[in-house]
């Protein structure tokens, strides 16, 4: 859509009437981000609530909500192709529509299978939104396209969205009920809906790019693959991991899924993710550092609200409050990755440093900080420098990925690898790791500390068994995140080291084509589709 703005003169945005003034089209453009991504089917942040009245676990309510991201990764090799088949105005009603009765289902179902289908469907449907607004103020955000700029923007509007939608719901919540938040939404996404149909004109591209040489077989199984290792890594712990047919059930699919996939990929022309992509070197990279570096923050998943709401007690409204200090730490680190990375050129090696830096603070400071009598304040450092790293190794990692010299026909299968290694795995995969490991630890301690708590012990014998039990519990909870946190920074300390003794020379330099060249890119595969189409039929 860049192509066809005006060459010459301020930025403009032709789907927009003439009557808005210039400097407020690409604003009204990010009101519709903000308000698509505060909109999911479902809001984790109202988890507990929803335990409470619908009678599912935990673990479903997760799992819809990874789901919701499973669909965001999966839409990242078609997006292109799909916003050049249709104008912005059409994807934005429609995704308003779909979010809309996506909402509406969630709200009002207990199902399990209902809830993670439409949280599939919805997070696709906001993914490819996203970049259909995304990508209208592209060149109003960096007229070059210079890549490291224009990320340090989608995640600091993506990241504290996620940070802002449940302190919202929370509050919602807590005044009214954890349904409302669906109705206030659904109220916004109408809302947006009216402004679309006033504002937004239905200008398609000069060139209309059919929806051919998609495979869509492929897209299905490499949902299922992701969806059979997301389910895995959440319900794992439930059914205590291959003991449990399910999890057994599970495993076979997604290797099967994976399989399929992989022979597929042998002989396809366009498969749905390629070899290519699979092996690129950067991909092959980000996945790495994604995956250390994600498995050393997922205590945040793990116990970090265990411990605000049972050993200090706090409520709800006191623990969504924490939000406030990632979403300042977001903040901080766009802005410090915008100043250094994007403006700078700073080393992908420096940033990546600074980092893990962030992180081993991080997990230095709960390593000595925690304990029994912390005030809500005292977390103000922790949870700020975790923000500011999560937000400065996702932009850098995805630039890289920009940056890696794929051809652009390969260049979306690698954000989808990028998408489900780092929001999907990232979030599951060292959850269930860092789980186990304090289930594990949990019982050694517990063990150690009572085993004073006997009938010859004349402290114990005036104190109620119960009282003994949670004692014993909230001590061996304590000690054993404690003794987490510690091996946790070790590792975090040796990736530091060896990252710092490591050559990196290689700075940003991630300018994305111009619109132009990408639907050429995207017509020459139609064609080659019709091409190899018409040889089988002749055959």
């Amino acid at each position: 859509m860049a192509d066809w703005h005006s060459p010459q003169g301020p930025f403009d945005i032709p789907d927009v009437p003439n009557f808005v003034p210039r400097r407020l089209k690409p604003w009204l453009f990010i009101l519709f981000v903000i308000i698509i991504q505060f909109s999911g089917g479902l809001y984790l942040a109202a988890a507990s609530d929803m335990v409470g009245t619908t009678a599912l676990m935990q673990e479903d309510i997760l799992m819809a909500g990874y789901a919701s991201i499973i669909g965001l990764s999966i839409n990242f090799a078609v997006m292109f192709r799909i916003k050049f088949r249709f104008s912005n105005r059409t994807q934005l009603l429609v995704t308003g529509a779909v979010l809309i009765i996506a909402n509406l289902i969630c709200a009002h179902t207990d199902s399990v299978p209902v809830l993670v289908v439409t949280c599939l469907i919805a997070g696709w449907f906001r993914m490819q939104a996203t970049l259909a607004c995304n990508s209208t103020i592209q060149l109003w955000l960096t007229p070059v396209r210079d890549m490291s700029v224009f990320f340090c923007y989608v995640y600091l509007l993506v990241d504290s969205a996620i940070q802002l939608s449940g302190i919202a719901t929370v509050y919602t919540a807590f005044f009214s009920q954890w349904e409302s938040m669906h109705w206030i939404m659904i109220g916004m996404l109408a809302f947006m809906m009216l402004l679309v149909m006033v504002l937004v004109r239905p200008v398609r591209g000069p060139m209309f790019i059919p929806l051919l040489g998609i495979d869509w077989l492929g897209a299905v199984l490499w949902t299922g693959f992701m969806m059979c290792f997301t389910f895995i890594c959440i319900y794992g712990n439930f059914y205590d991991w291959w003991e449990a047919s399910e999890i057994r059930g599970a495993t076979a699919v997604g290797f099967l899924c994976l399989a399929i996939n992989l022979w597929r990929a042998s002989f396809l022309h366009h498969p749905y993710i390629s070899f290519r992509a699979m092996t690129n070197r950067n991909v092959i990279r980000a996945t790495a550092v994604y995956l250390v570096f994600f498995t050393l923050v997922a205590t945040e998943h793990v116990f970090e609200h265990s411990y605000a709401a049972n050993i200090l007690g706090f409520d709800e409204t006191n623990l969504i409050d924490l939000n406030w200090y990632v979403f300042a730490g977001i903040i901080a680190g766009c802005g410090l990755t915008y100043l250094t990375f994007a403006l700078r050129k700073w080393r992908y090696k420096t940033m990546t440093a600074i980092a893990f830096a962030l992180v081993s603070v991080y997990l230095g400071y709960f390593y000595f900080l925690i304990d029994y009598g912390v005030e809500k304040e005292m977390l103000f450092i922790p949870l700020f420098f975790r923000g500011a790293a999560s937000v400065i190794i996702s932009i850098v990692f995805l630039t890289s990925i920009v940056q890696s010299g794929l051809p652009f026909q390969v260049f979306p299968q690698a954000l989808t690898i990028n998408g489900f290694t780092g929001a999907v795995m990232g979030a599951t995969l060292g959850p269930a790791v860092i789980g186990e490991f304090l289930r594990h630890t949990m019982a050694k301690n517990a063990s150690l500390l009572g085993a004073s708590l006997t009938d010859f012990n004349p402290d114990t014998l005036h104190t109620p068994f119960g009282q003994l039990y949670g004692m014993v519990q909230t001590q061996a909870l304590i000690v054993s995140m404690k003794e987490i946190y510690g091996w946790l920074l070790i590792i975090a300390l040796i990736s530091l080291t060896v990252i710092v003794v490591s050559y990196g020379p290689m700075r940003p330099w991630a300018f994305f084509p111009k619109w132009k060249t990408i639907r050429k890119v995207l017509r020459r595969t139609v064609r080659e589709e019709k091409e190899n189409r018409s040889v089988s039929a002749m055959s």
